[in-house]
């Protein structure tokens, strides 16, 4: 699948809000804001249990690199997620 698809699917379900559980959070971390290498994605089952997180990681900005997003598109289905959240910007690893 092409990025410009995945990331557009990705966001549509991100537009949609809080549509129940199971949830998905999508987070970026990177030395800086401009380039996010690291991405943290968080899977909850329902409301009150512990979340799993899965780690991705990229030499470039993960945000732009297909594997990656097409990735996430296929946790996001395959969890049958009926929410997926996405952390703003890129959070600074220090």
């Amino acid at each position: 699948m092409n990025l410009d698809k995945s990331t557009k699917r990705i966001a549509k379900r991100v537009k949609k809000g809080f549509q129940g559980y199971p949830q998905i959070s999508i987070a970026y971390y990177g030395e800086s804001a401009d380039c996010a290498t690291e991405v943290v994605v968080g899977y909850t089952a329902e409301e009150g249990v512990a979340v799993q997180e899965q780690k991705f990681f990229s030499k470039d900005d993960a945000r732009k690199d297909e594997t990656i997003q097409t990735t996430l598109l296929k946790v996001i289905e395959r969890t049958e997620a009926k929410t997926v959240l996405e952390v703003n910007g890129v959070s600074i690893i220090k």
